[in-house]
């Protein structure tokens, strides 16, 4: 009987072990399969729309609109390039409308939370900038359309 329980033992520790070295190895070939292509098992796609201007070239005004940043080319302009992108993206603010006091009442919140500095003679010109550029637009509601002939839907 001592034997019967030694191979029983003998065969459970063989199955561990058998399935222990299968692990091993689908885990060891995935390793280096990742390692040679990274992109494999990557979720994220990359969709780089990030463009890059060139030293030369980050004056440069197209259409009225300042090329590296998308800023509208107007008094201005440089301080707000120089106060707003060193913190975040340039998107941030273009994506934004604001009144005068709308823009006052962010910069409030960003020195407040966010450690802006204070802007001393060009936050009036900076807020000028970007109340004039960046203004709520005015969005009213379409007329009602008129003259409709309705009909049924079938299924």
């Amino acid at each position: 009987m001592d034997y019967k329980l030694f191979t029983k033992r003998v065969k459970h520790i063989y199955k561990y072990l058998f399935v222990l070295f299968a692990a091993l190895t689908i885990g060891s070939s995935g390793l280096i399969y990742k390692i040679l292509n990274p992109s494999f098992l990557s979720f994220s796609e990359e969709d780089n729309t990030e463009t890059y201007t060139n030293a030369e070239e980050f004056d440069n005004i197209e259409n009225n609109i300042h090329v590296a940043t998308g800023f509208k080319d107007d008094e201005g302009l440089q301080l707000v390039i120089a106060n707003c992108t060193s913190c975040h993206s340039a998107q941030l603010v273009t994506q934004n409308r604001a009144t005068k006091e709308g823009w006052l009442s962010i910069i409030r919140w960003m020195q407040e939370t966010q450690n802006l500095w204070d802007l001393g003679n060009n936050e009036a010109i900076i807020v000028d900038y970007l109340a004039k550029n960046y203004a709520p637009e005015k969005k009213g509601r379409r007329q009602a359309l008129q003259q409709i002939e309705w009909y049924d839907l079938e299924d």
